[in-house]
C-alpha cells in the first residue's frame, strides 16, 4: 500500500478548527462531547497539549521527568497524561487556548514538512498493529487525531461541519482504514479470501483485505469477489473507528450499517478502532 501523506494538510485543518472555536459562546465552550468525560475546552485543550508535546520532544529533543512507569499499561500512561494536562490547562481562557493552538500547530506543520516520509517515526502506531513506524504513518495518524476531535466539537456544538469535504475527510478515512488488517489478525478464514469495507458519501471509498497464509494484507484492488463487504456512510464510519463499544452497542447506534455476504466474517470490522481508546 502506498503512503498517505498530509503533512501539507495541517495548516488547513487547523484553521478550520480556529475559525470554529472563535465563532464559539462562553457557554458553547463547556457542553458536553462524545469525547469520554470532555468538554469542548477540554477536547480543545486535548489538541493543544498534542501539539506542544510534539514539538517538544520531536522538534526538540526535550523529555520530561513524568514519564511512563516501568509497570504502566500504555493506555493508563496516556490517560494519566491526558488527565493531568487537562486539568491544569482548566485555568485557561478559551482565547489564550485559540492562540496558543494557532502558534503551536503552525509550528507542528513545519516540523511536519520537514521529515523524511520513509524515515523512522518516533511513535509507532499500535492501533494498525505497527512495532516501528514511518514518518508518513506518524504524521497521518496525527491528522485522524487533528481531524476527528475537531468533528467532535463540530458535533457538540451543532454546528455544521467544515471539514467533511473530500479533501479533508477521505485522507482521514484513509489513515482509519489501515487498521483492517490488524483488527482482522486473529480471524481465520481460507487463503484468499476477500472482506470490503465500501463508506458512501462524498468522502467515501472501498478498502479491501485478502487473507494470506498467516496474516491478512491490505490491497488496493480485490482479486475476486468479496466474501464479505461491509457497507456504512462516511458519518457512521468515523464515528464507528473513534470509540471502542460491544457489536451489540455499535449495531444499535449504527442501524443503517449493512454486511453484504459472510455475515460473521463481516462482523469484525465493527472491532476496528483507528485511535488509542
Amino acid at each position: 500500500m502506498p503512503p498517505i501523506l498530509v503533512a501539507d494538510l495541517f495548516p488547513e485543518i487547523t484553521a478550520r478548527l480556529v475559525a470554529l472555536l472563535r465563532s464559539l459562546t462562553p457557554e458553547e465552550w463547556h457542553l458536553p462531547t462524545v469525547s469520554s468525560r470532555r468538554t469542548v475546552k477540554d477536547i480543545a485543550s486535548h489538541l493543544l497539549d498534542g501539539s506542544l508535546r510534539r514539538l517538544s520532544m520531536q522538534r526538540d529533543g526535550y523529555q520530561s521527568s513524568g514519564g511512563r512507569r516501568a509497570d504502566e499499561p500504555l493506555m493508563d500512561f496516556l490517560n494519566r497524561l491526558n488527565d493531568e494536562w487537562e486539568i491544569g490547562s482548566r485555568r485557561l481562557s478559551p482565547a489564550v487556548l485559540v492562540e496558543l493552538i494557532e502558534w503551536a500547530d503552525a509550528g507542528m506543520a513545519k516540523l511536519f514538512q520537514s521529515l523524511d516520509p520513509s524515515g523512522p517515526a518516533i511513535f509507532p502506531v499500535a492501533w494498525a498493529g505497527e512495532s516501528q513506524s514511518e514518518n508518513w504513518m506518524d504524521v497521518a495518524r496525527d491528522y485522524t487525531e487533528k481531524w476527528h476531535h475537531t468533528q467532535q466539537i463540530f458535533d457538540a456544538t451543532k454546528r455544521a461541519s467544515t471539514i467533511t469535504d473530500r479533501h479533508l475527510m477521505y485522507p482521514c478515512l484513509d489513515i482509519f482504514m489501515r487498521a483492517l488488517p490488524f483488527t482482522y489478525q486473529q480471524v481465520a478464514a481460507a487463503i484468499g479470501t476477500i472482506v470490503t469495507v465500501e463508506i458512501t458519501g462524498e468522502s467515501g471509498g472501498r478498502w479491501h483485505i485478502e487473507r494470506e497464509t498467516s496474516s491478512w494484507r491490505q490491497v488496493l484492488e480485490a482479486s475476486a469477489e468479496a466474501r464479505s463487504t461491509v457497507m456504512m456512510d462516511q458519518d457512521s464510519a468515523w464515528r464507528l473507528v473513534t470509540k471502542r463499544r460491544s457489536f451489540e452497542a455499535a449495531r444499535k447506534q449504527f442501524p443503517d450499517i449493512k454486511i453484504i455476504g459472510d455475515q460473521e466474517l463481516g462482523k469484525n470490522v465493527f472491532e476496528m478502532v483507528s485511535v488509542m481508546a
